[in-house]
């Protein structure tokens, strides 16, 4: 749609802080007021509706976008929300290790297994590593554990590590960065390894290289969401 707007105002309420366009409250699809936790994401996001042209453009507003999501869509489906993403912790990439060749193997083994043995110490779990794509069980026990872990996340947090964990197919991934500090940059290149090998063996189309470009910003962008709703 067009602008429609010049003034963009962030206002205190009793939960947080709200976004308001020419003094009127911002409103998400399904017609809540945009508000969120702290004024540190209150600001990109307000940042975001000031950056607009002519035209509002949603697909250069994630935070608004993420935001909308944890209020329309994660706060009154919180518990059926956190089970589909603690659901990844069963079937998660790290987890899964190529047959071969070595060379492979043993990248793998060095970008993931240093995930691994984090979660394992962080939220004293076990899990089970196979080779090749057979489905394999997790401990009750681990799975349990973890999805304690993501319930106790408030919506927005949960928004981002939505984004996290879909891209990168890791429960493990998601909470490294959300919980653990560690680096965007290198935990997507690590959910990428089985890619970045095809890539090497066999090139990279245009169309291929556009979507995986497209995809790690979205993951870098739920990074910066994330620690800006925990803030």
């Amino acid at each position: 749609m067009k602008r429609f707007y010049k003034d963009v105002a962030i206002v205190p309420t009793e939960d947080g802080h709200a976004i308001q366009l020419d003094g009127r409250p911002v409103r998400t699809p399904a017609r809540a007021a945009l508000a969120v936790p702290n004024a540190q994401l209150a600001k990109a996001i307000a940042d975001e509706w000031r950056a607009q042209g002519d035209m509002i453009d949603p697909r250069s507003m994630p935070f608004t976008g993420l935001s909308n999501g944890a209020i329309d869509q994660i706060t009154p489906n919180r518990e059926s929300f956190v089970a589909g993403i603690a659901h990844y912790g069963s079937t998660d990439l790290l987890c899964y290790r190529a047959e071969g060749p070595i060379e492979l193997i043993e990248r793998e083994a060095a970008a993931w297994g240093p995930l691994l043995d984090w979660a394992q110490r962080r939220y004293d779990v076990r899990f089970t590593v196979t080779q090749g794509i057979i489905p394999v069980d997790q401990p009750p026990e681990t799975l349990e554990r973890l999805a304690g872990v993501v319930a106790a996340f408030d919506p927005f947090t949960l928004a981002g590590l939505s984004t996290l964990v879909t891209l990168s197919g890791s429960l493990i991934c998601g909470l490294a960065i959300v919980e653990g500090g560690h680096d965007a940059d290198v935990i997507w290149t690590a959910s990428e390894i089985d890619e970045a090998w095809e890539v090497e063996q066999w090139g990279e189309d245009a169309d291929a290289a556009a979507r995986s470009a497209r995809r790690r910003g979205e993951f870098a962008m739920a990074r910066v969401f994330c620690e800006l709703a925990r803030n």
